[in-house]
């Protein structure tokens, strides 16, 4: 393989934002285990886990489509295929039906038909309702779009039992819950990039100190919420413990936040809000199996 090719094939990777897809893909394995009380069939997982890669994937090359010109404008994504024309937009547009097309082919006849259904509804809520709207109108938008990137979870349950269940709609509220304080840290950080970009995130409407305040707020919410698996029994000591250790970190990370007024402290919110939600995650599947 020669080096145009390479770098032809990692753009087009880029454009599929594959640490991204990863920790959705996390949430996704731990909603399929935690559908049923022994493990998971083989093919449940495998395609599963491949519909539902594809299909998130062609979300992110429809997010690289839309936001190209904002990108542009933003030091943290000029440098992005598209912003470049490394890839036209022709081909980004081919590519990505060509991954929805399959993710959700793959999820109807192989998975079921409720987890294809519900994984379009969260790829055109992601893709369209959230990048193409909300993101360019409203400081809220992380808000309400972060219902679709909270969906994973759910989409590995009903992969797993053809149906949804109050416990699979819980984890989607945490994630629901975790999304605004872990993408406004972001924000923060990237405030000039955003203003830059005429994108109005909550730091350039409403002020950094607003917005950190809110982050705590959230935080302590997350907290309250991330007990309701123990309260519900759905989860037992194991998972209570480390929700109670992992919350008051992220609590504390966020007044650590709050007080200080350096761009460092935010991203490493930012990072540790990534850590938080991934051993969130493992604590549930570890004490399912325990």
């Amino acid at each position: 393989m020669n080096t145009h090719t390479m770098t032809l094939v990692k753009d087009y990777l880029t454009l599929c934002k594959p640490k991204v897809i990863l920790v959705m893909l996390v949430t996704t394995w731990v909603g399929m285990h935690l559908a049923t009380q022994t493990f998971v069939a083989w093919q449940s997982f495998l395609w599963g886990t491949i519909g539902i890669a594809l299909s998130g994937s062609a979300a992110a090359v429809i997010n690289h489509l839309v936001d190209r010109h904002i990108d542009a404008k933003m030091s943290r994504t000029e440098n992005r295929p598209l912003v470049h024309k490394r890839i036209s937009v022709q081909n980004a547009i081919l590519f990505s039906i060509l991954l929805a097309t399959s993710g959700l082919l793959i999820l109807t006849f192989l998975v079921n038909p409720l987890t294809a259904l519900l994984t379009l509804l969260t790829v055109l809520g992601y893709a369209v309702f959230y990048t193409l709207f909300l993101k360019r109108r409203t400081p809220q938008n992380i808000v309400i779009g972060g219902a679709a990137g909270a969906m994973p979870p759910l989409l590995g349950w009903t992969a797993v039992s053809s149906e949804t269940s109050a416990f699979a709609w819980l984890l989607v509220l945490i994630i629901f819950t975790w999304t605004p304080p872990h993408f406004w840290a972001l924000a923060i950080y990237r405030k000039e990039d955003y203003q830059n970009a005429n994108v109005p995130m909550l730091p350039n409407t409403h002020g950094i100190a607003f917005t950190k305040l809110f982050m705590v707020l959230y935080a302590i919410l997350l907290l309250v919420i991330t007990l309701l698996p123990y309260a519900t029994h759905m989860s037992g000591i194991l998972y209570l413990s480390c929700a109670l250790i992992l919350g008051i970190l992220f609590l504390r990370q966020t007044i650590v936040l709050y007080k200080t007024e350096s761009n460092t402290i935010a991203l490493k919110t930012f990072s540790f809000s990534i850590v938080y939600l991934l051993l969130l995650f493992s604590a549930l599947l570890l004490d399912h199996y325990v």
